[in-house]
Protein backbone atom coordinates (compact mmCIF):
# COMPACT_ATOMS: atom_id res chain seq x y z
CA UNK A 1 0.00 0.00 0.00
CA UNK A 2 1.28 3.38 -0.87
CA UNK A 3 1.58 6.25 1.23
CA UNK A 4 -0.83 9.59 1.07
CA UNK A 5 2.49 11.77 1.01
CA UNK A 6 4.45 9.40 -1.75
CA UNK A 7 0.63 9.55 -3.41
CA UNK A 8 0.95 13.12 -3.31
CA UNK A 9 4.13 13.57 -4.78
CA UNK A 10 3.26 11.31 -7.46
CA UNK A 11 -0.08 13.03 -8.60
CA UNK A 12 0.68 16.88 -7.83
CA UNK A 13 3.74 17.54 -6.81
CA UNK A 14 5.67 16.10 -9.99
CA UNK A 15 3.43 17.92 -12.46
CA UNK A 16 3.64 21.23 -10.68
CA UNK A 17 7.77 21.30 -10.07
CA UNK A 18 7.43 20.00 -13.99
CA UNK A 19 5.52 23.39 -15.14
CA UNK A 20 7.55 25.50 -12.29
CA UNK A 21 10.81 24.59 -13.34
CA UNK A 22 10.94 23.25 -16.77
CA UNK A 23 11.33 20.24 -16.33
CA UNK A 24 11.35 17.94 -19.54
CA UNK A 25 11.44 14.46 -18.24
CA UNK A 26 9.58 13.89 -14.77
CA UNK A 27 12.66 11.64 -13.66
CA UNK A 28 14.51 15.11 -13.42
CA UNK A 29 12.23 16.02 -11.03
CA UNK A 30 13.71 16.32 -7.37
CA UNK A 31 12.61 13.89 -4.64
CA UNK A 32 13.47 12.78 -1.07
CA UNK A 33 16.20 9.94 -0.95
CA UNK A 34 16.04 9.13 2.66
CA UNK A 35 15.62 10.62 6.28
CA UNK A 36 18.04 10.47 8.96
CA UNK A 37 17.25 10.78 12.64
CA UNK A 38 20.37 11.66 14.92
CA UNK A 39 20.63 11.98 18.59
CA UNK A 40 23.92 12.62 20.54
CA UNK A 41 24.19 11.43 24.26
CA UNK A 42 26.42 14.73 25.03
CA UNK A 43 26.75 14.43 28.50
CA UNK A 44 25.07 11.72 29.44
CA UNK A 45 27.87 9.37 27.38
CA UNK A 46 28.33 7.23 30.31
CA UNK A 47 24.65 6.59 31.47
CA UNK A 48 23.50 3.47 30.59
CA UNK A 49 20.06 4.02 31.45
CA UNK A 50 19.65 7.35 29.25
CA UNK A 51 21.66 5.23 26.09
CA UNK A 52 18.77 2.23 25.98
CA UNK A 53 15.91 5.26 26.66
CA UNK A 54 17.14 7.03 23.47
CA UNK A 55 17.21 3.78 21.82
CA UNK A 56 13.81 3.17 22.48
CA UNK A 57 12.66 6.08 21.62
CA UNK A 58 14.41 6.04 18.47
CA UNK A 59 12.62 2.43 17.50
CA UNK A 60 9.15 3.47 18.79
CA UNK A 61 9.85 6.75 16.73
CA UNK A 62 11.23 5.12 13.59
CA UNK A 63 9.58 1.67 13.69
CA UNK A 64 13.41 0.38 13.17
CA UNK A 65 16.38 -0.23 15.87
CA UNK A 66 18.97 2.48 15.55
CA UNK A 67 22.50 2.07 14.95
CA UNK A 68 25.00 3.37 17.44
CA UNK A 69 27.93 5.99 16.20
CA UNK A 70 31.03 6.12 17.59
CA UNK A 71 33.55 8.54 18.04
CA UNK A 72 36.18 8.93 15.47
CA UNK A 73 38.79 10.68 17.40
CA UNK A 74 39.53 11.07 21.23
CA UNK A 75 39.19 14.44 22.80
CA UNK A 76 39.66 14.84 26.15
CA UNK A 77 38.32 18.04 26.89
CA UNK A 78 35.12 15.86 26.40
CA UNK A 79 35.90 13.11 28.05
CA UNK A 80 35.74 11.17 25.06
CA UNK A 81 37.79 7.98 23.44
CA UNK A 82 38.26 6.68 19.81
CA UNK A 83 35.66 4.05 19.15
CA UNK A 84 33.30 5.37 22.45
CA UNK A 85 29.28 4.98 21.13
CA UNK A 86 28.45 8.72 20.93
CA UNK A 87 25.00 8.97 19.85
CA UNK A 88 22.38 6.90 17.92
CA UNK A 89 20.56 7.03 14.68
CA UNK A 90 18.04 5.73 12.24
CA UNK A 91 18.47 6.01 8.59
CA UNK A 92 14.52 5.49 6.50
CA UNK A 93 13.99 5.53 3.07
CA UNK A 94 11.10 3.90 0.98
CA UNK A 95 7.55 3.62 2.30
CA UNK A 96 8.94 3.74 5.92
CA UNK A 97 10.30 7.20 4.89
CA UNK A 98 6.95 8.87 3.29
CA UNK A 99 4.80 7.62 6.53
CA UNK A 100 7.09 9.13 8.82
CA UNK A 101 7.32 12.19 6.86
CA UNK A 102 3.63 12.23 6.76
CA UNK A 103 3.19 11.95 10.38
CA UNK A 104 5.70 14.65 11.03
CA UNK A 105 4.14 17.14 9.03
CA UNK A 106 0.48 16.33 10.06
CA UNK A 107 1.19 15.42 13.86
CA UNK A 108 4.18 16.09 15.28
CA UNK A 109 4.41 19.92 14.14
CA UNK A 110 1.40 20.97 15.50
CA UNK A 111 2.31 19.49 18.92
CA UNK A 112 5.66 21.43 19.19
CA UNK A 113 5.53 23.98 21.80
CA UNK A 114 5.69 27.45 20.52
CA UNK A 115 5.76 26.64 16.71
CA UNK A 116 5.65 29.41 14.18
CA UNK A 117 7.02 27.42 11.06
CA UNK A 118 10.19 26.00 10.32
CA UNK A 119 13.48 27.81 9.40
CA UNK A 120 13.83 28.39 5.69
CA UNK A 121 17.62 28.74 6.28
CA UNK A 122 18.46 25.34 7.45
CA UNK A 123 19.25 24.34 3.88
CA UNK A 124 22.77 23.04 2.48
CA UNK A 125 24.14 24.00 -0.83
CA UNK A 126 22.75 20.46 -2.06
CA UNK A 127 19.53 20.75 -1.65
CA UNK A 128 19.06 18.92 1.83
CA UNK A 129 17.22 20.13 4.88
CA UNK A 130 18.37 19.78 8.55
CA UNK A 131 16.26 21.09 11.59
CA UNK A 132 16.18 20.17 15.05
CA UNK A 133 13.55 19.55 18.17
CA UNK A 134 14.38 20.16 21.71
CA UNK A 135 11.93 17.81 22.88
CA UNK A 136 10.92 14.47 22.02
CA UNK A 137 7.80 14.17 23.61
CA UNK A 138 5.75 16.07 20.39
CA UNK A 139 5.89 12.44 18.97
CA UNK A 140 2.62 10.70 19.75
CA UNK A 141 4.55 7.29 20.34
CA UNK A 142 6.58 8.46 22.84
CA UNK A 143 4.84 8.19 26.56
CA UNK A 144 5.60 11.11 28.77
CA UNK A 145 5.42 9.19 31.79
CA UNK A 146 7.88 6.72 30.84
CA UNK A 147 10.53 9.36 30.29
CA UNK A 148 12.91 9.93 32.61
CA UNK A 149 14.81 12.45 30.43
CA UNK A 150 13.34 14.26 27.93
CA UNK A 151 16.21 14.58 24.69
CA UNK A 152 16.48 16.67 21.65
CA UNK A 153 16.64 14.79 17.94
CA UNK A 154 17.93 16.01 14.82
CA UNK A 155 16.26 15.37 11.49
CA UNK A 156 18.48 15.88 8.02
CA UNK A 157 16.19 14.73 5.19
CA UNK A 158 18.43 14.70 1.62
CA UNK A 159 16.89 15.64 -1.53
CA UNK A 160 17.84 14.83 -4.97
CA UNK A 161 17.68 18.72 -5.83
CA UNK A 162 20.46 20.50 -7.05
CA UNK A 163 19.53 23.59 -5.54
CA UNK A 164 18.08 25.05 -2.11
CA UNK A 165 15.35 26.65 -4.39
CA UNK A 166 14.13 23.85 -5.99
CA UNK A 167 14.44 21.63 -2.69
CA UNK A 168 12.74 24.05 -0.80
CA UNK A 169 9.77 24.34 -3.25
CA UNK A 170 9.46 20.32 -3.50
CA UNK A 171 9.15 20.49 0.97
CA UNK A 172 6.53 23.13 0.68
CA UNK A 173 4.40 21.64 -2.43
CA UNK A 174 4.50 18.29 0.35
CA UNK A 175 3.56 20.36 3.03
CA UNK A 176 6.59 21.54 4.91
CA UNK A 177 5.24 24.96 6.95
CA UNK A 178 8.28 27.56 5.90
CA UNK A 179 8.00 30.82 7.70
CA UNK A 180 8.94 34.15 5.48
CA UNK A 181 12.15 34.82 7.02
Amino acid sequence: MKSQLYTQYKESVVPEMKTEFGYSNPMQVPKINHVVLNVGYGRHVKDKVFIENVEKTLAQISGQKPIHNKAKKSISNFKIREGMAIGASVTLRGLNMYDFLYRFVNIVLPRVRDFRGLSPKSFDAHGNYTLGLKENISFPEVQVDSNDKIHGLEITITTSANTTEEAKALLTKLGFPFRDK
